[in-house]
C-alpha cells in the first residue's frame, strides 16, 4: 500500500483549469515524481504517473456531470481508469449515491483516497483492475481518457460493451485519440480543455456508448 504522505509530499495542490471547483495533488515535474516512486517501497512500476495529472478527458467528465448532475445523481458510479480521482471527487459532488474508483496503479489507489479528503468527499471505494471481470453492480461507467493506445483500447472496449449490455449507461471523456471507435459512440458534449503544459486546448468529447 503506497503511504498517504508519500502522494502529498511529492505533488502540489492545484485546481483543475476546467473544474476549478475541485483541488487535486499533481506533479509539476513528472521527472521528479517518477524518480521519487522508484525509490519508494513498492517501486514504479512500467507506468508513468498518469495519476499525478488532470488529463483531458477526465476533466471534461467531471465538468460534464458536474454541469448536468442528473447523469449521477442518486446512482452507483464507477470511474474506469480513477488516476487522481477527478471523476470520481465529481460525481460525488454531483449527488452520486456511492463511487467506485478503479485504477491500476496503487499510487493511483492512494492519491483518490487523498483527493478525496482534500475535497471533504466520502463515499468513494477503491479497486484495482477490473477490466476482466464482469462489471460492478453499478448504473453509470465514468472511463475518461482510458483509450490512449491500442492494447488498452482493446481491452477497455470489451468491458464498456459488458457494462452497456447489461443495461449500465457508459460516458467516455476523450481529447481525440485515434484508438477511439467514434463511429460506435454518440457525442453528450464538446470542451475545449486547457492545456496542462503550454499554451492552446485540446477539444473534448464526452461520449455516449448507444
Amino acid at each position: 500500500m503506497v503511504p498517504a504522505g508519500f502522494v502529498r509530499a511529492h505533488t502540489q495542490v492545484r485546481r483543475p483549469s476546467l473544474v476549478p471547483e475541485v483541488r487535486l495533488h499533481v506533479a509539476d515535474d513528472v521527472v521528479a515524481l517518477w524518480e521519487a516512486m522508484e525509490d519508494a517501497p513498492l517501486g514504479a512500476g512500467d507506468a508513468p504517473p498518469f495519476w499525478a495529472a488532470a488529463w483531458p478527458g477526465g476533466q471534461a467528465l467531471a465538468r460534464a456531470v458536474l454541469d448536468d448532475p442528473a447523469l449521477v445523481a442518486g446512482r452507483a458510479v464507477l470511474d474506469l481508469g480513477s488516476g487522481s480521482g477527478l471523476v470520481a471527487v465529481a460525481a460525488v459532488l454531483a449527488g452520486a449515491r456511492s463511487v467506485l474508483a478503479s485504477d491500476v496503479d496503487p499510487f493511483s489507489r492512494a492519491a483518490v483516497g487523498v483527493n478525496a479528503g482534500l475535497n471533504g468527499v466520502t463515499g468513494i471505494g477503491v479497486t484495482g483492475d477490473v477490466l476482466d471481470r464482469e462489471p460492478p453492480a453499478v448504473d453509470v461507467v465514468l472511463a475518461g481518457d482510458v483509450c490512449y493506445d491500442r492494447e488498452m483500447t482493446e481491452r477497455v472496449l470489451p468491458f464498456l460493451d459488458r457494462a452497456r449490455a447489461r443495461g449500465v449507461e457508459v460516458l467516455v471523456g476523450d481529447p481525440g485519440r485515434p484508438y477511439l471507435p467514434h463511429e460506435r459512440l454518440e457525442p453528450v458534449t464538446v470542451l475545449d480543455v486547457p492545456e496542462t503544459e503550454g499554451p492552446g486546448t485540446r477539444r473534448t468529447t464526452v461520449w455516449r456508448l448507444p
